[in-house]
């Protein structure tokens, strides 16, 4: 399995892209990310580093079973999760189903986030794998 994600478009405040789910050469799932906007790597203001990661299963009490994004330089503990909004995120990577300004901020935000991160886990499972960004 392999797990893609394409970043399309970038602001001074975030990330937009597009996550693919391969089982084979079989494209088996799609959704909407969003991330932080790049600024260097920074804690708690950047998005990751283009590259290729292990992302682990992992669980919390606030965002449930989620994904571990490991071997980021100089970061821990970013996460797969859900959310709707940019504020939403201090460096992980939120899913959802298509691109909306929600809250009419004047940025684009995931719809049906909780929704979408189901099936991303369901296509997954609790397993670890492997992460491309590009």
């Amino acid at each position: 399995m392999k797990v893609i994600i394409a970043r399309l478009q970038q602001d001074q405040k975030q990330t937009l892209g597009i996550l693919s789910v391969f089982k084979g050469l079989n494209k088996a799932f799609e959704c909407k990310t969003l991330e932080l906007a790049d600024k260097g790597n920074q804690n708690f203001i950047s998005c990751i580093p283009k590259g290729t990661y292990t992302c682990v299963p992992r669980y919390s009490q606030k965002y449930g079973h989620h994904y571990h994004i490991t071997g980021v330089p100089n970061r821990d503990l970013i996460l797969f999760h859900w959310g709707n909004f940019y504020t939403d995120i201090k460096g992980c990577v939120l899913v959802g189903k298509q691109f909306y300004d929600i809250n009419r901020d004047g940025y684009k935000d995931v719809t049906s986030s909780k929704d979408t991160f189901k099936k991303m886990k369901y296509m997954i499972g609790r397993r670890s794998f492997q992460l491309t960004i590009i």
